[in-house]
């Protein structure tokens, strides 16, 4: 399979271990602030290198690092990610997998036969703003909105407790106000980790001349206060 990028070790990306970053190309969402927009946009002409290339990597790092994430992207996009969790645990390594949500079977299916070890799936936005953050048609009814059901699958999915997960939400000022955070609060009541991050600006991001910032350090306080009402454990990431 085509992997896009190695970053060869990140002490934030998997809780608790030292890890490699893979990313794999292509998305089906097209969020206006993502960072990766090269991955999104362009996948074809994004450097690869092989899964064997990997796999000898991760060789040489054996015993020192622990884990690998698999991000994008969206992996679960690709009908390899299977064969690919299951060659990293072949080699020692924890899998941990980043995903929007968007193919709940597949996610089910990962957890059942055991191939990944944690999952950090982002909550793009209330349900009201769903499909506005994700950069997708808004004129869908709520209800019926083929999305969100399948967004709502994966995280009761997650809320099982069978695996290891987090949510969480880049928070963008120009994208959300406190009402993805009451509705958040509600959809998410109950979960084991929640957690708000702040947005960055770089060169990567899709929107062009965009006007989005990040919200201060005041006002990301007080939406994890709402959040808190009901994820306790709720907390602020890179802040």
């Amino acid at each position: 399979m085509k992997i896009s990028g190695l970053q060869k070790l990140t002490l934030l990306d998997y809780p608790g271990h030292l890890a490699a970053v893979v990313f794999l190309p292509g998305c089906n969402l097209r969020c206006p602030f993502c960072q990766n927009s090269s991955l999104v946009l362009e996948p074809e002409t994004a450097p690869a290198i092989t899964e064997e290339e990997l796999m000898h990597f991760l060789k040489k790092r054996s015993g020192i690092l622990e884990g690998v994430c698999v991000t994008g992207g969206e992996p679960t996009l690709h009908p390899e990610l299977p064969d690919l969790l299951a060659s990293i645990h072949d080699a020692g390594y924890l899998a941990k997998l980043d995903t929007n949500g968007t193919d709940p079977g597949l996610l089910q299916s990962l957890i059942q036969d055991g191939l990944v070890d944690y999952v950090a799936m982002d909550i793009k936005a209330g349900k009201s703003n769903y499909r506005r953050v994700c950069g997708l048609t808004a004129n869908v009814p709520e209800m019926s909105d083929p999305l969100l059901k399948k967004i709502d699958r994966s995280i009761e999915i997650l809320k099982t407790g069978a695996i290891d997960y987090e949510f969480r939400t880049t928070v963008v000022q120009g994208l959300h106000t406190e009402q993805d955070f009451t509705e958040i609060r509600d959809w998410l009541s109950g979960s084991q980790a929640y957690f708000l991050q702040s947005f960055r600006d770089c060169p990567e991001v899709l929107m062009e001349n965009h006007p989005f910032t990040a919200f201060s350090e005041e006002q990301m306080k007080h939406f994890l206060e709402i959040v808190q009402e009901t994820i306790p454990t709720a907390a602020l990431r890179g802040i």
